[in-house]
């Protein structure tokens, strides 16, 4: 398979925002709501699935974790964190209002067998090689599983960007990748049957204190050309009035920003052979095509 490194996303920095040690009692209200989007879509699946994946749960939305053990109460649940996200500290936290981890969500291992869905909110922007996280997806889910992904868009932040860029400052944020890319990587990758769409939200804040909160709580800037260190009061203050000056505002005088959602869906499909004249099958692949599962040792 080709290569698709992020050329704009530092990997550290991106490990770091998905696995910050932040409380772990709650995700971004922005992961949150996009994850409800994201939950009313899982209605247009012809079947729920019995096993499933949700994959950073931390940062994708812990409360919209929740609402999917209800949405799919018989269907046995994982949780994967490749960014290191402290897992155990969150199950160890004990029953929220919204009852987290309703008596213990386990780690899935590679060992958990697989599943028919694996759920993955807004994480894929931040993997510096998402076909190495494709590939990943693809070992967990079962011949016909399918996987709901969402990320940010392009245009995400767009009036942001035309501030530091007027301002002559590095990047906001590294560049996200289009709607129509995720889905030729992911058939590349090997899934089928590519489903990908898009909306546009618009953000409106009373001020620019308040944006710049909303983006703090969200996370921080992944790009390779961002400031390198930290910034004083002067370029703060700086940012608030470059921010009041220069952001469109709403009728009523609202500032507005843009957030680009892109949200894809795919599936694994069954494992084909080519006939040749000597074959030569994988006994990993051989066991998924005779649909068994490897023997644990005593």
């Amino acid at each position: 398979m080709t290569s698709h490194l992020v050329p704009t996303l530092d990997p550290q920095a991106a490990t770091r925002l998905l696995s910050r040690s932040r409380p772990s009692t709650r995700s971004s209200w922005l992961c949150e709501e996009i994850a409800q989007r994201m939950l009313s879509r899982l209605d247009w699946m012809n079947q729920l699935p019995a096993r499933w994946l949700h994959w950073e749960p931390v940062w994708g939305g812990l409360a919209a974790h929740e609402q999917l053990l209800k949405k799919i109460p018989k269907a046995r649940a994982w949780v994967d964190s490749s960014s290191g996200a402290d897992l155990t500290r969150t199950q160890a936290l004990g029953r929220p209002s919204w009852a987290f981890w309703r008596g213990g969500t386990p780690v899935w291992t590679a060992e958990s067998g697989t599943v028919d869905m694996l759920w993955a909110n807004q994480s894929l922007h931040l993997q510096a090689d998402p076909m190495a996280t494709f590939q990943k997806w693809k070992q967990a889910l079962s011949a016909q599983g399918y996987v709901l992904f969402s990320s940010l868009g392009p245009d995400t932040l767009k009036e942001l960007r035309a501030v530091y860029a007027k301002q002559g400052w590095p990047d906001a944020m590294h560049a996200y990748t289009d709607m129509h890319d995720w889905g030729d990587m992911l058939v590349e990758a090997g899934f089928a049957e590519p489903v990908m769409d898009m909306e546009t939200l618009t953000l409106t804040y009373a001020s620019a204190e308040r944006l710049i909160a909303d983006l703090r709580d969200y996370g921080g800037n992944a790009a390779r050309q961002r400031f390198q260190g930290l910034r004083g009061k002067q370029w703060r203050a700086q940012l608030i009035d470059a921010i009041e000056a220069d952001v469109p505002r709403t009728h009523d005088g609202q500032l507005q920003v843009t957030v680009e959602v892109i949200y894809g869906h795919a599936i694994k499909p069954e494992l084909k052979v080519p006939m040749q004249g000597t074959t030569h099958v994988a006994l990993t692949d051989m066991r998924a095509m005779l649909g068994q599962t490897p023997k644990k040792s005593a």
